[in-house]
C-alpha cells in the first residue's frame, strides 16, 4: 500500500497540483496584503480618511471606535469593511487568474482541422469525403 501511494504521489499531475496550491496559496497571501496595504489606504484617504478595516455594525448598540475594541467588549459585529476587502481579494484573483488561463490557451496549439479526404480502399490515393466514385480509378465508394 506505501509503494502504491508514493506512485500515485509520484506522478507528474498530482505533483503540479500541490505545487499550484502551494503557489495559490503564498499567491493569495499577495493578494491580501496588496488590497489591504496598498490599494484600499489611498482609496480611503481619498474618501475622506476612511479605513475600510474598521467599517462595522454593532449589533450590540454600543459606541465602539474600532472593529479589535468591539471584539474585545464582546459585542457582536457585523465586519463589512472587512467583506469589502475580501471581495476585493476575490476580483483581483479571480481576474489574474482569468489573464493566465488566457494566456496559456493562446500558447496552446490549436487543434488540426477534420480530415476532408479518404483513401479509396481500391487504389489508395485520396478522394473527398462525399465523393461516391473515386476519380482516380471510378471504384464505387461507399458513403463516409
Amino acid at each position: 500500500m506505501l509503494k502504491e501511494f508514493k506512485e500515485f504521489a509520484m506522478r507528474g499531475n498530482v505533483l503540479d497540483m500541490a505545487i499550484g496550491v502551494i503557489i495559490g496559496a503564498a499567491f493569495g497571501k499577495i493578494i491580501t496584503s496588496l488590497v489591504g496595504d496598498i490599494l484600499m489606504p489611498p482609496i480611503g484617504l481619498a474618501l475622506g480618511k476612511l479605513d475600510f478595516s474598521n467599517l462595522f455594525i454593532d449589533l450590540t448598540g454600543g459606541n465602539y471606535p474600532t472593529v479589535a475594541a468591539a471584539k474585545q467588549a464582546g459585542a457582536a459585529t457585523i465586519n463589512y469593511g472587512l467583506f469589502l476587502n475580501t471581495v476585493i481579494d476575490f476580483v483581483i484573483v479571480a481576474f489574474v487568474i482569468f489573464l493566465l488561463v488566457r494566456q496559456v490557451n493562446r500558447m496552446r496549439p490549436a487543434p488540426p482541422p477534420p480530415p476532408a479526404t479518404r483513401d479509396c480502399p481500391y487504389c489508395l490515393l485520396p478522394v473527398p469525403l462525399p465523393a461516391s466514385r473515386c476519380g482516380h480509378c471510378t471504384s464505387d465508394l461507399k458513403p463516409a
